[in-house]
């Protein structure tokens, strides 16, 4: 039995269809206005992607969107768009009935829960927070993004054990990226690979965890 779980959002907890297809151009979308309309909040952002490329920032912004980029200032911009759209009930956060079924289990026995994404932590919380099953934060005792590491470095899994106060070995880390799962059991964490679709997974959904 694990003490802790740490796991992934996108094609994990959540649909990958509801990221690429609702999220992702609802941000696009709006991102010019909202850096437009909101400064002094964008004005970091921006000096901080034009000290990375070169050029216009925003259509920088706009590119690394298309390329999915894993970049922590699109992701924090992001995430300040979509918490207008869950505000206004644009949408709501998806999140599979067999995942919200196991965490609820999971913290009801005592197991601290975690979420590691490439999404901001405000964009975290926004999704659990405004999801499908309603609010879903008061079961998880923290988040990571990239500002603690790169998804597919051993180091980050490292560090996200100390911050926990968790030794590796009683972590159990879930994602359904095979290089993620590769650096979690690096640094020494237990993780499974989820495949949504039967495939060359560990698991096919949050039900297959004994934990």
């Amino acid at each position: 039995m694990p003490r802790a779980i740490v796991t992934d959002i996108e094609g994990t907890t959540s649909s990958i269809a509801f990221v690429a297809e609702t999220l992702f151009p609802y941000a696009r979308a709006r991102l010019p206005a909202f850096v437009a309309a909101h400064p002094e909040q964008s004005a970091p952002i921006l000096a901080e992607v034009a000290a990375t490329e070169p050029g216009d920032p925003v259509a920088t912004l706009l590119r690394w969107i298309d390329e999915d980029r894993k970049a922590t200032p699109l992701k924090a911009l992001q995430g300040m768009i979509w918490a207008d759209g869950y505000r206004e009930r644009a949408f709501t956060g998806h999140v599979y009935a067999d995942a919200v079924a196991a965490l609820r289990r999971w913290h009801a026995d005592g197991i601290s829960l975690h979420v590691f994404s490439s999404g901001s932590v405000a964009a975290q919380k926004l999704l659990f927070g405004h999801g499908d099953a309603g609010d879903l934060t008061p079961l998880f005792s923290g988040y990571f993004d990239t500002t603690t590491g790169p998804k597919r470095e051993p180091s980050s899994y490292r560090a996200i054990a100390a911050a926990i106060g968790v030794a590796p070995g009683d972590i159990l880390f879930l994602s359904d990226t095979p290089q993620e799962i590769a650096a979690a059991r690096s640094a020494g964490l237990q993780a499974l690979l989820i495949d949504r679709d039967g495939g060359a997974g560990d698991i096919a959904s949050f039900e297959d965890i004994a934990a």
